[in-house]
């Protein structure tokens, strides 16, 4: 099981991202990620305990479990917590203000249909579309 610690050495970024950072997420993903790194994250990103159990796919009565247990979570869940932690990241240097930034994700996006941003984070494929759309913010194209 991956350690809070190794992950936070890493100060993994979208925009500093290389082959040896995607090995050490794969590694991360495989052996699983220590629930106080899952904890780190509920204090420093503000989402709540409902959406983060809605992004992960799980009831909130089993997250509660995970934290009760300090389980460790594994592989598909694993994947969706660095995500989301990548993203987020990317968002705080995209807008530099984690004000601004938590404003964009909870204001519906033209750009993105008519949802929420965070609405999207559910799925792998929601978080890429709200990277994607970052991407465009941070290049200066908005049409």
């Amino acid at each position: 099981m991956i350690k809070t610690e190794e992950v936070l050495e890493h100060n993994l970024s979208f925009n500093s991202f290389d082959d040896k950072d995607s090995l050490f997420l794969i590694k991360a993903i495989r052996e699983g990620l220590d629930y106080s790194f899952f904890d780190n994250l509920l204090k420093s990103i503000p989402f709540s305990f409902v959406e983060w159990s809605h992004y992960l796919n799980l009831s909130e009565r089993t997250l509660q479990r995970y934290k009760k247990e300090k389980k460790p979570f594994l592989a598909n869940f694993a994947e969706r917590i660095l995500e989301i932690n990548l993203l987020y990241k990317y968002g705080e240097e995209v807008f530099e203000d984690n004000g601004n930034f938590d404003s964009w994700l909870n204001t519906k996006s033209i750009a993105l249909g008519g949802v929420k941003p965070k609405d999207l984070l559910d799925t792998t494929f929601g978080i890429n579309l709200v990277r994607d759309e970052l991407t465009r913010i941070e290049h200066g194209v908005l049409a």
